[in-house]
C-alpha cells in the first residue's frame, strides 16, 4: 500500500457507499477534465447518479474532492510503473512517460487548483514524493541496464515530458512525435 493510498482509504465503507464514491470520482475526473476543476459540484453529482447530499458525504469540500480525484490519478500512476516490473528497462520507462504525456495535462489544472486553496496540502506532499519515487525507480533501472544517458535525472525528464503534454497542437500525433524525439535523446549512447 502506497502512501497515497493511505490518504485515500481513511475508513471502511460499506459496498454501496464504495460504488458511490467510486462513481463520484470518475464522474468528478471527467467533469474537471472537461470542464475545469471549478465545474459545478452539482454537475458531478448529476454525472455520477446521486444526489448532491451524497457527493458532500464523500467529499464536504471541493478541496477534498480535488485531493481525491488527484490522489487517485497519482495512485494510478504509480501502479502503471509498479505494473511495468518485469517489462525491459527502457519499454518500460518509455511506456510510462507515453502514458505520463496523457496524465499531465489532466493533473495540471488539479495541481493548480490544489496549490490555490492549500499549498501547503500534505496530499499534495505525499503525491509527488509517491510520483518520484515510482518514476526515479524506473530511470534507475534503466540507467543500470545501460538503456538510458547515466546524467539522465527523473526531475529532468518529468518536466520535459509534462512540457510535451502542455504543447497546445491541432495535429493528434505531434505530441507523440515530440515524445519520441525527447525519448530518442535520453538513450544511451555508449
Amino acid at each position: 500500500m502506497t502512501q497515497t493510498d493511505t490518504l485515500l482509504t481513511a475508513k471502511p465503507m460499506r459496498a454501496d457507499a464504495r460504488r458511490n464514491y467510486e462513481k463520484l470520482l470518475d464522474a468528478a475526473r471527467a467533469t474537471f477534465a472537461e470542464q475545469s476543476p471549478s465545474a459545478p459540484l452539482e454537475d458531478i453529482a448529476e454525472r455520477a447518479g446521486v444526489g448532491i447530499g451524497t457527493l458532500y458525504r464523500h467529499f464536504p469540500t471541493r478541496q477534498a474532492l480535488l485531493e481525491a480525484v488527484y490522489a487517485t490519478e497519482i495512485t494510478a500512476m504509480a501502479a502503471a510503473a509498479d505494473n511495468l516490473a518485469g517489462t525491459p528497462p527502457w519499454e518500460a520507462l518509455a511506456q510510462w512517460l507515453r502514458q505520463y504525456v496523457g496524465f499531465a495535462a489532466t493533473k495540471k489544472a488539479l495541481n493548480e487548483a490544489l496549490l490555490e486553496t492549500a499549498p501547503d496540502s500534505d496530499v499534495l506532499l505525499t503525491c509527488r514524493t509517491t510520483l518520484t519515487e515510482a518514476g526515479t525507480a524506473l530511470v534507475e533501472r534503466a540507467k543500470r541496464e545501460d538503456a538510458i544517458r547515466d546524467d539522465a535525472e527523473f526531475g529532468d525528464i518529468v518536466r520535459l515530458v509534462a512540457g510535451i503534454a502542455l504543447v497546445p497542437t491541432t495535429d493528434a500525433g505531434q505530441k507523440d512525435r515530440l515524445l519520441d524525439l525527447a525519448l530518442d535523446g535520453l538513450r544511451y549512447r555508449g
